[in-house]
């Protein structure tokens, strides 16, 4: 049998999905697994030993439009899928499987197009994201013996960028501080996270921060006159793995961060700003303290946050204090050497 799972989401969705990889191979032991992801995923997943490849798709750019999707769609055609998964729940994914002619498709009874696919299954909203995707492969209560933990596979230090390899302070003498996010309302103020960095500094931490290009500006307000490693804009997803695998703890807000230190067993510090725990995004088995605003009446304000506070208070955001973070964090590390 040939199964391709489909998870073409942001970032963060795409490492919830591992433990997807390693329960079909129990259930399909002898079937050769293939995930397709968009391409900057592609780099979360390409080392899992489980797969056998990882197809891109290029939704935005080479493969846009409907002459991309077919394109793509021939292709998967073309490499004889005995049965598709898709997690991902939007009309332009429903639409490439069923071009595909691939004979069994399964997503969820949710997604657009829904009556495009063979077969669909129901989507829990009270669990937790990880459980919530392993009910693609069935009713909860018949997956919950199925591997549900989290996938990431770092490369080796001596494959790192070398100028990187040279900056990185020795494995477990550092903390790990990620203050971007997709979204504004879900990132905490740059002026906390650099008190906290301060902190850290002052109690012998060496402090590595992370971030996209899109995240240089924020880490450069955090890194200010501080002796900290910043790393923001010159360190991809594979470094970011190896990273988090070797650092002794993570400070990030509710982003593809939180997720990356739950798949590499980091202990964390979660900071929730407009979001919260309960939509189902929280750590997963890892050691983890959540600081949030809570009894705020706005909160939360959106799903997956919003590019500005819609009530213009910021409440959520700059009302919590780097002491409340620096708290969690004395708390946490207490907990990790006892």
């Amino acid at each position: 049998m040939k199964i391709l799972l489909v998870q073409t989401s942001f970032l963060g969705d795409t490492i919830l999905s591992t433990p997807l990889i390693a329960a079909l191979k129990k259930l399909h032991p002898q079937a050769e697994l293939w995930m397709m992801t968009t391409p900057p995923a592609a780099t979360l997943v390409e080392r899992d030993p489980l797969l056998t490849g990882v197809i891109p798709f290029a939704k935005r750019e080479s493969e846009r439009g409907l002459t991309g999707l077919w394109r793509l769609a021939q292709k998967l055609h073309e490499m004889h899928f005995d049965r598709a998964y898709s997690l991902h729940r939007s009309a332009r994914t429903s639409l490439l499987l069923a071009l595909s002619r691939i004979p069994e498709r399964i997503g969820f009874h949710s997604a657009r197009l829904a009556f495009l696919y063979s077969e669909t299954r129901n989507r829990p909203q009270h669990l937790h994201d990880v459980r919530r995707n392993l009910a693609l492969l069935g009713d909860p209560a018949t997956t919950a013996d199925l591997p549900d933990q989290l996938r990431l596979f770092a490369p080796e230090k001596n494959e790192l960028p070398v100028t990187l390899q040279a900056e990185l302070p020795a494995p477990g003498s550092y903390v790990l501080m990620v203050p971007g996010s997709a979204w504004e309302t879900k990132r905490w103020s740059a002026a906390g996270y650099r008190e906290v960095a301060q902190y850290l500094r002052q109690k012998g931490w060496q402090v590595v921060l992370l971030g996209n290009g899109a995240e240089v500006e924020v880490c450069r307000e955090v890194a200010a006159h501080l002796e900290v490693v910043n790393l923001a804009g010159r360190s991809d997803l594979a470094s970011a793995i190896y990273l988090a695998g070797h650092a002794r703890l993570m400070i990030c807000n509710d982003s593809m961060a939180l997720h990356l230190a739950s798949a590499c067993k980091l202990p964390t510090v979660a900071i929730f700003c407009a979001t919260v725990p309960e939509f189902g995004f929280g750590p997963w088995q890892n050691q983890a303290v959540i600081v949030e605003k809570k009894d705020l009446p706005c909160r939360p304000c959106a799903r997956h946050g919003s590019r500005q506070c819609p009530n213009q208070t910021r409440a959520c955001m700059d009302d919590l204090t780097a002491a409340e973070v620096i708290e969690a964090i004395d708390s946490l590390l207490a907990d990790i050497k006892g």
